[in-house]
């Protein structure tokens, strides 16, 4: 167990995990160590594609980049972060996911203090091994949560929160007031991409959406994506015929932060974007179909209204990529949503 007076942990490490929403979902983790040890500088060790994500979390210090798979692949990249590692002295490390490679790494820096998940094989290169039974039946906040409890540390609040840098803020609320966006008018972002296709709410379903939402005068509508979107985003804006703001495309994850916190609410499937507009306290209407609200839903300061309709298929969470015909989302209806908005 690691020390738990104030004074004992002054410089602790986070390994954290690889993807979007988790990583929102891991930011309790950061405010909990920082409540327990007041004293201690927090880092976060994470992939490229989080960084920004963890540098809008106000109970980070500091963050270091490894890219395992790109530039820190070869053997003397690695000695390198183990030398950095070792340089900086951390007095703990937190290991949120299971990982051989993380775990030696920090064990090679001689960080003492080591808490994580492992498997059968490495559980002695840790110093304290989180129980890994039932993790696929609490949220994953409480699974990150779960490897500081391990450790002793107290738990008083399991929110996620970030807070987007106050330029970017101010940059959009500039550019939505160019844009025409009057003081005071509702601005509602429509986030129609997805992770992967079968958490995907219907193309026409979206037009029809866009186009209700401007015929019932229920704000301006603004359609956010990333590259990857920016076709399916026009084909809505072009079928609506409702000329909605459209800045798919041109949004990085600190950007589309910027763009999230200054909406009312977000429209959006059980994706990164929900996660990030909940952490960050705006309003979300999510609609899920093979995952469920329990495990993934929004954890954030932000009200959520959760629309997800009963297939008999969905009760637990359906990963059959191959699925014929998406009955889940296809069950969520536009009335639906406009209820919600309501």
């Amino acid at each position: 167990m690691p020390p738990t007076s104030v004074d004992a942990m002054r410089n602790i490490l986070v390994v954290s995990v690889n993807w979007l929403g988790d990583a929102v979902f891991s930011t309790p983790v950061y405010h909990a160590l920082k409540g327990q040890y007041p004293l201690a500088r927090v880092t976060a060790l994470c992939v490229p594609r989080v960084r920004e994500v963890l540098a809008m979390c106000p109970d980070i210090d500091d963050v270091m980049v490894y890219d395992e798979d790109g530039i820190d692949r070869p053997l003397i990249r690695k000695c390198s972060l183990v030398h950095e590692l070792r340089r900086r002295q951390f007095d703990a490390v937190y290991i949120l996911r299971r990982s051989l490679s993380r775990t030696c790494l920090t064990v090679l820096a001689g960080i003492p203090v080591r808490v994580g998940f492992a498997s059968k094989g490495w559980r002695k290169l840790l110093t304290t091994v989180t129980d890994c039974s039932g993790l696929d039946d609490i949220h994953r906040a409480d699974v990150y949560l779960r490897v500081l409890e391990s450790a002793g540390v107290k738990i008083t609040d399991r929110a996620c929160r970030l807070t987007p840098p106050a330029g970017v803020l101010r940059g959009w609320r500039d550019r939505l007031s160019a844009l025409g966006v009057r003081a005071g008018e509702r601005i509602i972002a429509v986030n129609t991409g997805g992770n992967w296709d079968l958490k995907q709410w219907p193309v026409e379903r979206f037009v029809e959406l866009v186009r209700a939402i401007h015929q019932q005068r229920l704000g301006r509508v603004i359609l956010p994506g990333a590259s990857k979107d920016v076709a399916r985003v026009q084909r809505i804006s072009d079928l609506s015929g409702v000329d909605p703001l459209i800045t798919a495309g041109e949004t990085g994850l600190t950007c589309l932060a910027g763009l999230l916190g200054c909406v009312d609410v977000l429209i959006t499937a059980d994706t990164g974007p929900l996660h990030l507009a909940s952490a960050i306290g705006t309003s979300t209407i999510a609609l899920f179909g093979p995952t469920r609200p329990e495990i993934t839903g929004p954890r954030g300061q932000g009200r959520s209204v959760i629309l997800q309709k009963d297939v008999g298929c969905n009760k637990t969470p359906c990963y059959y990529l191959e699925c014929p015909d998406n009955r889940c989302m296809k069950a969520v209806e536009v009335q639906d949503v406009l209820q919600a908005l309501q």
